[in-house]
Formats: C-alpha cells, structure tokens, sequence
C-alpha cells in the first residue's frame, strides 16, 4: 500500500510531454484541475476523460502504473462516499434506522468520486513526467511577477519541489522501517482503531528521526555549495518555448471553451428544466 503512492515520483521515458515546458504543464495541469470542478453532466465528464486518456497515451506512463497510485486513496475515497450518500439532503431512496440514502447524495458522491480519482491521476501525470528540477525552474518562472511584491518565489518553489522529492524517499524508508518491525514481531493489522494507531508509534518515531536527518544533510550540502537562495543564481539549462509548447497552449485553451460552453449550456437547460 505505502509504496502504491505514485505522486512525487519521476517515470523516465521520451515522449512529448517529457520534453515539453514544465511551465506549460503546470498550466495544463491547473486547467485539467479547474475542468474536473466545472463539469457537472455526463458529456463534461466524458470530454475529462478523453482529454485525460489521450494525455496518459501521449505520454508513453504505463497505464497500470499510474492506476497503482489510486490504491493509496482508496479508504479517503471510500470515506468521502459514504459522507456524501448519507449526508446529503433529497429525495429519500432508501431509510436504514438512523440512516438516509437519497438520489442526490447518490450523484454527488459519484462526482465527488470521479473528480478525486481524476485530481489524483491528473496530479501524478504531472509529477510523472517532470524531474525536480524541472518543477522548481517551472514554479519559480511562472511566479515571478509576484517577486514585485516581495514574495520569497524562489524559496517557495524550492520548498515544494524538496517536499515532492523527498515524497518517493520516505515511502521507502516507511516500508524498510515497517518490514523491519515485522520482522520484530509487530502486528499493523489486527486490533481495533485505537491498537492500530499506537501500532503505528514505532513506525514514525524512526521516521521522523530519519526525515530530521536527511534533512539536515541536505541543508549541510546546499550550505557547502554556497547556496544564498534566488537572487543572482545562473540556470545550467534555461527554460526555452518550444514550438510543441505553443502548440499546447492552443489545445489547453481550446479544451478550456469546450469546458466553459458544456458548463453554460447545461446549467441553462438545468434551469430551463426547472423553470
């Protein structure tokens, strides 16, 4: 399960969108992102998914790879489902006890399910097919007009693009520590909600130490190269538009009206509908 998170890890391949910008990518992944909140109807959904689709095929991810990461949100996937189905008000489908199933809370926990599953995968394309470096070049480019109000950019965008690397370097450390525990004898799976999580105290003490430690090493390193933050720094390799990003831009933008006009047409025949 612990190494079933795909988010912050970094597939290597040669496709397209490897190559592309990560300052376009960052845009699309803000339009996908805005898209998945705006569509409410069948088709909205359905362009979501052909739009996705065609990016996970783009960019040569395994399928199956990208799907592991949805394992990890299974219980807050589950969690959020339930909320929905037995909190939401309307017409009353099923009466157990206490409890209410209604139409509405039905439909809204599919949406929110769907819109999960797909910020989920959405997310981990990114992450995906962007190395660190790339995504701390891509944040701190496009946030550079708020420097003019005197917002630490750069240091913002190192701290994300750190938290996300080292994302991929603590699973693994958890799944050492629990495997190790294992081996000592220790049971992470029978017992009630409270025995589990006192199970747990063995896994992040250690995990915390560990997470302390590197990084104070890495603080220690950035420190030995001289490292005094944005200002003045030079880029090994400087973030170029390519004729391919351009390109990008106009699909996302065209994908961004088809989510607009599907959003405005539907909401008038809801309306209509009502009326």
């Amino acid at each position: 399960m612990i190494r079933d998170i795909t988010i912050g890890q970094y597939y290597p391949a040669k496709s397209v969108i490897h190559r592309m910008d990560p300052r376009t990518k960052l845009f699309g992944t803000l339009i996908f992102i805005i898209s998945v909140f705006l569509f409410h109807s069948v088709a909205g959904y359905a362009v979501a998914t052909l739009f996705l689709a065609g990016m996970i095929t783009i960019s040569q991810v395994p399928v199956k790879f990208i799907f592991k990461g949805l394992k990890a949100i299974f219980m807050i996937l589950l969690i959020t489902m339930v909320f929905n189905i037995l909190l939401t008000p309307g017409e009353v489908l099923w009466k157990i006890g206490i409890f209410t199933i209604t139409k509405e809370g039905i439909s809204m926990a599919v949406r929110m399910a769907i819109r999960l599953i797909y910020l989920v995968i959405g997310s981990s394309l990114m992450t995906l097919t962007t190395t660190p470096n790339q995504l701390t070049d891509g944040l701190e480019k496009s946030l550079r007009p708020l420097n003019k109000i005197h917002v630490p950019v750069h240091e913002i965008a190192m701290m994300m693009s750190i938290a996300l690397r080292f994302i991929p370097i603590l699973i693994e450390e958890t799944d050492k520590i629990m495997k190790a525990q294992m081996a000592r004898g220790a049971d992470f799976e029978s017992g009630n909600l409270v025995q589990r999580a006192k199970s747990m105290i063995p896994i992040l003490v250690p995990l915390f130490v560990s997470a302390f430690r590197r990084a104070t090493d890495l603080a220690m390193a950035m420190e030995a190269r001289c490292y005094r933050g944005g200002s003045g720094r030079t880029k090994m390799k400087p973030l170029h538009y390519e004729r391919r990003d351009r390109i990008t831009y106009l699909i996302l933008l065209a994908y961004l009206g088809i989510v607009i006009v599907l959003r405005i047409v539907f909401s008038e025949k809801g309306v209509t509908v009502r009326g």
